[in-house]
This record gives structure tokens, sequence and C-alpha cells, in this order.
């Protein structure tokens, strides 16, 4: 008896044991991954994804990209935004640092939401927890043959190695949280003989930091009238270098 009330009792304990660690992360709050704040400054490697040689290839074109929270407004809606600007250079610094674009990052009650080049899209929803998923991408027109941003249509963002380390180009965070916003692929691997259809986006954040990678990619592989690339297709990479 002594011995089935041990077993009894390990089981319990190791059920206690798997469900803590799966709801450790049941509160917490987006403010940690991705705290906002006027004077904060990221630097990133940008890595950009186009057709080439009349869509024949995609290529890499690589860049330095500075994000600086130049100032934070209340919106029309009462919501607090941040203004942040984009600067550029290549990568070996040669030449000034060049304005690039405006984005905006805007706190609602239970969210993080990110405009650029004219669209929002939702990047991080309260709790950060295995069960939380949602449409980031609901406020972007989607309808095919209307848009040009059908791809991103339906997209479900969820989380992914909540609290896990991740490596990027300034260092390992210990801790971190992963959106992966979406993962299409048809077929399954990439096959120059019939029509492929790739469509991916994933974010990291580290607690106290903010994002320190992110990567979007989307492609449409033509065979007729002859094999290509579709002209909308590209990718961007962006990979943490520093921050203060």
């Amino acid at each position: 008896m002594k011995k089935y009330f041990f077993y009894f009792v390990l089981f319990l304990s190791t059920l206690v044991s798997c469900k803590k660690e799966n709801d450790s992360s049941r509160f917490i709050s987006i403010d940690s991954a991705y705290p906002l704040a006027v004077g904060k400054t990221f630097w990133y490697r940008l890595d950009s994804t186009v057709p080439v040689d009349f869509g024949k290839s995609l290529e890499v074109h690589s860049y330095l990209a500075k994000d600086s929270i130049e100032s934070s407004y209340i919106d029309p809606t009462g919501k607090t935004a941040f203004r942040i600007y984009r600067y550029i250079t290549d990568t070996l610094k040669s030449k000034p640092w060049q304005f690039c674009a405006t984005h905006t990052a805007t706190l609602t009650a239970n969210s993080i939401e990110y405009t650029e080049n004219n669209l929002r899209f939702i990047k991080l929803v309260n709790p950060i927890s295995y069960n939380t998923s949602w449409k980031g991408n609901s406020y972007i027109n989607t309808t095919q043959g209307v848009s040009p941003y059908y791809y991103f249509d339906d997209w479900n963002y969820r989380y992914e190695n909540i609290e896990k380390p991740f490596t990027c180009i300034k260092q390992t965070f210990d801790t971190t949280y992963t959106v992966l916003q979406n993962d299409e692929q048809s077929p399954s691997s990439f096959d120059p003989t019939t029509y492929n259809d790739r469509r991916y986006g994933k974010e990291v954040y580290a607690k106290g930091v903010g994002l320190i990678y992110k990567e979007l990619l989307f492609y449409i592989w033509q065979i007729t009238p002859k094999p290509a690339f579709q002209d909308d297709s590209y990718g961007i990479k962006l990979n943490l270098i520093d921050y203060k």
C-alpha cells in the first residue's frame, strides 16, 4: 500500500509541476516584451529580399537600419502613440544615415499596434501565453484581386518559445517571446517545376528590450508564361545589432 501511495503522490507532484510550467506565462504582460519610451534607439542589420533578373531569382540587399523613438502623443482616439523614425545606411557606414520612414506604435488596453507603410498590424496582445492567438492583420484590406496585400489574409498570430533564450547579432537574450505570425508554404519545399507560394512572418521580443529579430517572406513562383517570381515577392529581416 505504501508503494502505491508513493507513486500516487509522485504522479500528483508531476502533474502540478507540469501545470505550473504550462501556466507560467499566463500573466506575462506585453509591457515587459515591448517597453516603449521616448529616446530609445535600436540598430539592426536589415536584409531586403527582392526579385532580380526579370524574376528569375531572389536577391538579398543588406543595410543598417536605425529606429529612434522620437516622441509620444495622444492620438484622436485617446490612446498613447509613439512616433518612430527609421534611418538607413550601407553596412560599412560609408554614407550618412538617411531618413527612410516614420512608423507608429500605439498602446491600447490589451495590445500594441504598429503602423508602417500605412499598414496597421496588431503586433502583441495580452496575455503572453501559449493559449493566446489573434488575427494580427485584421485592419488590413486583404481581399484577393482588390488589395495588393492579399498575402496577409487570415494570418493567425500566436506565441511560441515564451521566456526562452534567443540569439541575435547583439547577444543571446535569456528571456524572449516569439510571435509566429504565419508559416505557409505550398508545396512543402521549393520546386521550380510547379507553382510555389510562401507566406511567413515571425518576430522575437526580448524582455525589457523590445524587438530583437524580425523575419517576413512572401513569394509566388509562376511557371507560366515563363518561370519567374512575381514582381510583388519580397522579404525583410531585422537582426538587432545594438540598442540604448
